[in-house]
């Protein structure tokens, strides 16, 4: 017996198998790198890359790097914390309580 040979259609067809194949698995690599860049990054500082750590100020939540102390807002935030300010200085007290967060032990 010899083998035959594939027809035309045949190898047409798995030819785009592979090629959906390979595309799909080029997707979920690239998803899977995403994501463990995503994980890598979450709650660093984008100044140093230490750890920040979250604080509450008037229902808002603020972030603080534990080394280079920087305060970083997640976007809206600042402008909510303004928003509910009673007293023009609100700033000020928030940086404040969140330093002497920070910086107590």
């Amino acid at each position: 017996m010899s083998p035959e040979k594939p027809s035309k259609n045949e190898d047409e067809y798995f030819a785009r198998r592979d090629a959906e194949l390979l595309r799909q698995q080029r997707a979920a690599a690239q998803q899977a790198a995403a994501e463990s860049e995503r994980k890598q990054h979450y709650m660093k500082c984008p100044k140093c890359g230490y750890d920040l750590i979250t604080g509450e100020w008037d229902g808002i939540q603020i972030d603080q790097c534990t080394h280079c102390h920087g305060i970083w807002f997640d976007a809206g935030e600042a402008e909510a914390l303004l928003k509910t300010a009673t007293t023009p200085n609100v700033l000020g007290r928030v940086f404040r309580a969140v330093v002497k967060g920070v910086t107590r032990k």
